[in-house]
C-alpha cells in the first residue's frame, strides 16, 4: 500500500513523502495512529492543504520534546527485583514499568515511545532508547538489581552478576600474587623446605 507520511517515521521517510509499506503495517499502525494517509488523489490534495499546519505543529512538538530531552537523556532509573543467583529475574521489567517509573520522576512518556524490543529479564545496567518525537531520541540507564547495595555497585561500574564474595576473593588473590616472583606461588605457597626469597641470607 502507498501512503503519505504525516510525520517523519524512522527508516521509512520524512513528512510529505509517499512511500510503499505492507498493508498490515499501514492498517494496524500508520493509519489508525494518524501518522499517514492513503496515497489517493484526494488525500494528496488534502495533505497539501494541511502541510503548513502540520509543519508548524511538528516544529512546536519538536521544541517541547527537545526541552524534555535535555533533562531526560542519560537519566538513571533504579529498579529493584527479585532474582536468582545467576541474575535471572523472577519476572521482568516491561515498557509499562518503565513508563510508570518515569512518570514518578516527573516525565510524561508513553510506553509506546520506549524502544524496548523485549522485557528486561536480567539484573544489570540496560541502556534503553526513548523516542520523544520522530526527530528527538534519548536514552536512559535502567539499573536493575536485587537490593540497594547492588544498585550502588552498578553505578560504580561493577558487574553484579559476580558475587561480592567472589570479587573480594579475587582481589585477595591478586594482592597475594603481587608479593611473589611467580604468581603460581601465591596459590600453592612457597615450596616445602624453602624459605621465602626475601628471608634468604638472614640469621
Amino acid at each position: 500500500m502507498e501512503v503519505i507520511l504525516l510525520q517523519r517515521i524512522a527508516k521509512l521517510g520524512q513528512m510529505g513523502e509517499t512511500v510503499r509499506v505492507k498493508d498490515g503495517f499501514a492498517r494496524n499502525f500508520l493509519l489508525p495512529q494518524g501518522k499517514a494517509l492513503r496515497a489517493t488523489k484526494d488525500n494528496k490534495a488534502k495533505f497539501e492543504a494541511m502541510k503548513a499546519q502540520l509543519e508548524a505543529r511538528n516544529l512546536e512538538q519538536r521544541g517541547e520534546a527537545e526541552k524534555v530531552a535535555d533533562k531526560l537523556n542519560g537519566y538513571a532509573l533504579d529498579v529493584l527485583r527479585q532474582a536468582s543467583e545467576t541474575g535471572q529475574l523472577f519476572g521482568s521489567v516491561s515498557t509499562r514499568d518503565l513508563a510508570a517509573l518515569l512518570e514518578e520522576a516527573g516525565f510524561t512518556v508513553n510506553r509506546t515511545q520506549i524502544a524496548l524490543n523485549a522485557p528486561i529479564k536480567m539484573i544489570g545496567r540496560h541502556v534503553v532508547p526513548i523516542a520523544l518525537h520522530p526527530e528527538v531520541d534519548v536514552t536512559v540507564n535502567v539499573n536493575v538489581a536485587r537490593n540497594a547495595d547492588e544498585i550502588d555497585r552498578l553505578k560504580r561500574g561493577e558487574d553484579i552478576t559476580i558475587s561480592r564474595e567472589r570479587t573480594e576473593a579475587q582481589e585477595a588473590l591478586e594482592v597475594a600474587q603481587s608479593m611473589f616472583e611467580r604468581p603460581e606461588e601465591a596459590e600453592l605457597g612457597a615450596p616445602e623446605g624453602e624459605a621465602p626469597a626475601e628471608a634468604e641470607g638472614k640469621e
